[in-house]
């Protein structure tokens, strides 16, 4: 008779180990677990196939329109915007057949990477691009569900996540020798920063805090010369995780060039 029963702990650790060797699926498992989800209010802006503006207050630029972004961003009202600090933040967002039949039901994610100052008709409101709107409708109706304008749509926070990426800087062409600004871009887990610090070459003990500037740019005026490279800090917004990037920025950096750190959360 053991042998009859052995099959089953068998096939236990079979899904055990693929789990385990895929944690991918895993990882998609857990964000689509339907549960957690609240009520927003949701309007789209832009052009129908389009990234709702170019760049946004978030500084992204038009990163926005490419790969990893492509498009499935968001304008966020006050609450999700929080005076930049929510740029790049991840959320899926779904509407239902109840609230309008070109709805699938299918949860989509977005980005937040600008904001939308006049949305406060609810405590949460999600000004979505005209591709990231679509995206919510059943196959060939998303026009159908763009022409509804607003509605009430279920949204929940989840982790970034950019396969392949890592922490970006881009900076700001107006840095110089005694002022340094980047933008910072694609960052895994909570994708929102808390705080942004940065180390000089010379300097192996002390981390100077730098201040946001506006969206996703932060920037350092030391009102002496400052001295690269430069390793920055980063501390997530809600979590309190914190990675470095460290000698990110080299020396002889130029204003207007992009350095890619080797470090994700």
């Amino acid at each position: 008779m053991a042998l009859l029963r052995s099959p089953f702990p068998l096939l236990s650790l079979l899904i055990t180990l693929s789990l385990l060797i895929n944690p991918s699926h895993c990882f998609y498992r857990k964000l689509l677990d339907d549960s957690n989800w609240s009520p927003a209010g949701a309007t789209w802006y832009g052009s129908a196939n389009g990234a709702g503006s170019d760049g946004g207050a978030c500084g992204y630029g038009s990163a926005v329109e490419q790969a990893p972004f492509s498009a499935m961003v968001s304008a966020g009202g006050p609450s999700l915007y929080k005076s930049g600090k929510g740029c790049g933040a991840c959320y899926q967002v779904k509407c239902t057949s109840t609230t309008n039949a070109a709805c699938s039901g299918n949860p989509v994610t977005v980005v937040i990477t600008d904001e939308c100052p006049g949305c406060v008709s609810e405590s949460v409101h999600f000004d979505l691009s005209g591709t990231a709107f679509g995206a919510m409708a059943n196959s060939g109706q998303a026009g159908q569900l763009r022409n509804a304008g607003t509605f009430q749509i279920q949204y929940r926070k989840v982790e970034c996540n950019y396969p392949g990426k890592t922490v970006t800087f881009s900076v700001d062409s107006g840095s110089n020798s005694n002022y340094f600004a980047t933008l910072v871009e694609y960052e895994d887990g909570d994708g929102e920063l808390g705080s942004v610090e940065l180390k000089q070459a010379l300097d192996s003990d002390s981390w100077q805090p730098m201040q946001q500037s506006w969206g996703a740019v932060w920037k350092l005026d030391s009102g002496s010369t400052l001295r690269a490279p430069f390793s920055i800090k980063l501390t997530t917004l809600e979590s309190g995780k914190t990675i470095i990037a460290s000698g990110v920025i080299p020396a002889g950096w130029q204003p207007g060039k992009t350095y890619r750190s080797v470090v994700n959360f």
